[in-house]
Parts: structure tokens; sequence; C-alpha cells
């Protein structure tokens, strides 16, 4: 089977039985953070092992099922068939999931969609981008949670955040930062005429007690405002949304302001809090782009609203194409994409992402 190299089951199994020794140390906890970290390295060894175990397993019983067909003349093709169907499903999985081995990858993600200039048009736009991310994100099993959420006039979204919890939200959805292009016939035009519109998504980790960030080279401005969130009737009558706006330093030198704004909770004091940890999300990502640029593995992912600068393009009009630019995925089912199928997306940009490094020159 091939997912053996990507396993390594031996040095994984190895390492479980090292940690645990460390854990039967007596002052094993007398360092919390050391041992959580321990423990979420065991947890995170004994998934890959039991991830290796089900496919033998799956692989043994299609074999099983073979045999039987061989020896006794039954007729096992439909099982076989679901057997394998399942089993290389799960084996793609695994083989993704080996591709997100970057520092930041396993932590939960939190995404920021925004319409480009065109009104109502690029504002339903956004708001479709929304729906896909959430359906893919509940395909997948992960949580998503309404951080912030601004309604366009007539339809649509002016912005909104969401956050995905989940191990690897954010290496999965890494690649879905940058400009978004969609190419349709517009229901708000009267004429009917086909219409271009973009909107920009921007993730980013969330930060967690392990990441520090400094706002000391900077200062804060807290700002509430009325609130249009789920919390009840109480949203609108007090000021319960809080804006975070912090103007700083970061470590190249350059000045910048940073804004983080949350409306979904029922409490200021609540939205503050989910608003400071989206605000120290968003100035720890601006450090790795810095870090990024340094070492040459990636293009900043700051550019602007217009032609030119979209990663992918969603064609409904005169046909149907989803096209990521950066790794010329094509996928014909358009509106399958835009009910959340992004598998094919991301498994591309993964796979070109791992490649690009292996083949880039050593320093």
């Amino acid at each position: 089977m091939r997912s053996g190299a990507i396993f390594d089951v031996a040095e994984r199994r190895a390492t479980i039985e090292e940690l645990n020794q460390e854990r039967m140390d007596p002052s094993f906890w007398d360092d919390p953070e050391h041992a959580k970290e321990v423990e979420q390295q065991i947890a995170s060894e004994k998934e890959w092992v039991e991830a290796y175990e089900d496919l033998r397993e799956r692989a043994e019983n299609i074999e099983t099922l073979q045999l039987l067909a061989d020896e006794e003349g039954e007729d096992l093709e439909d099982e076989i068939f679901a057997e394998a169907e399942e089993l290389e499903k799960r084996l793609e999985r695994v083989e993704l999931k080996s591709l997100l081995d970057d520092e930041d990858d396993h932590r939960n993600a939190i995404v920021t969609i925004n319409p480009g200039a065109g009104g109502t048009e690029s504002q339903d736009w956004a708001d479709m981008l929304l729906r896909m991310y959430m359906r893919w994100a509940e395909e997948q099993g992960f949580d998503v949670e309404m951080l912030g959420h601004q309604p366009g006039e007539a339809a649509g979204i002016k912005s909104a955040s969401i956050n995905v919890t989940g191990e690897y939200a954010y290496g999965y959805l890494k690649g879905e930062s940058g400009v978004h292009r969609l190419v349709r016939i517009s229901p708000y035009d009267s004429d009917s005429r086909r219409h271009t519109s973009f909107a920009s998504v921007f993730v980013y980790p969330e930060v967690d007690d392990s990441i520090e960030v400094d706002l000391s080279q900077g200062e804060t401005d807290f700002q509430t405002f009325r609130s249009g969130g789920k919390g009840g009737q109480n949203v609108n009558k007090v000021a319960t949304g809080v804006r975070l706006v912090w103007d700083g330093v970061l470590s190249n030198g350059e000045e910048v302001t940073v804004t983080a704004e949350c409306t979904e909770e029922r409490s200021q004091l609540q939205n503050r809090r989910r608003a400071q940890t989206m605000l120290k999300s968003r100035i720890y990502q601006r450090e790795r782009q810095i870090k990024e640029r340094k070492k040459e593995k990636r293009e900043a992912q700051k550019k602007s609203i217009e032609w030119g600068s979209q990663i992918r393009s969603y064609v409904l009009h005169p046909y149907t194409m989803v096209n990521d630019h950066r790794t010329e995925t094509k996928i014909s089912n358009a509106e399958d994409v835009l009910d959340g199928n992004l598998e094919p997306f991301i498994q591309a940009y993964l796979t070109h992402g791992k490649k690009d490094v292996e083949a880039a020159p050593s320093p």
C-alpha cells in the first residue's frame, strides 16, 4: 500500500513509546505548558497510526472479498467496488493531510470576505463565497462560527468573518486567500447582461496562548457600535459591537493599520475578547508574510481587488468552469464547487506548493 511512506508507522510508534516514558516521570506536570505539548504530540502520532491501521484493515477486507469471489464464485463485485472506492477516498484524505506540515497548519482558521467594487453584484458574490466556505467546512466536520456580518443594502454582504474550528482548518484553507472572480448573467440586471464581479478572501491562523503577539509596538483604539448580530433585541439597543484598530510597526519597520471587529456575541465583553483574538491573528499573519517573503516561498497575499490579480475564476456564462490560475486546476461543474466541493483545488494547491519547495535550490 502506497501509504507506508506517508505514515512511517514504526517511527511513530517509537515516538509514542518515548513520549509515554516521559509522561511516567513524577515531575512531568511541573511544567504544564511542556506537558500539554507532549500530550498533543502523543494524540497526533496516535491519529496517524490509527489511520494507517484503518486503511490496512480495509485493504485486507478487499483482499478477503476477492478471495471469496474467486474461490466460491460469489458475485461480490458491488461490495468490492464500494470498499475500494471508500479506501481510495480515505487514502487521498490522508495523503492530503500529510502535506500540512507548516508550523501553523494545525490551527483553526479565521476567514474574512470582502466584496470588490460593483455594489449589489459584488456584494452578492461575496455572500456566495461565504456560503461556499461554510458548506465546505460543515462537510468536513469543522465547526463554523460567525464573527462579523454586515449585510448589503439590497442583497449580499458588505463583509463577513467566520471562525472555522477543527484540526488543520488553517492548513486546508490557507490557499484560499486572494481575489476570486465571478462571470455570470446578473440577476440584478433587467437587461440580463453579463457581469464580472470580484471579492477578496483573507485566511489567517487563529492565535492561541502558545503564540505571543506584541501589541506594544503600536496603539490600539477601542470602538463600540450598535450590532445587528444574532444576540437578540439587546444587540440593537446597546453598543455591543466592538471594533479594534491597531496602528503600529511590524518587524520589518512597516507602519500599518490593522482592524478587527466582532458583532455576533451577545455582550460587549464577549465581542471584545473575540475581536482581540482576531486582531492578534491578523497581525501574526502579517508577520508570517514578512518571513515568507524573505524566504521567497510565496507572494504576499494582499492584492488589489481588480482585473489580473485573481487567484480563481468562476464562470457561469456562457459556459460553466472554475479555474484556479495558480495550479490550472479546472472543474466544469461550477455549481458543485459553489456548493462547497473545494477538495480538488485544495489538493492541487498543497501539492503544487510542496513541489515548489522540493524543486527550490538550497540556500
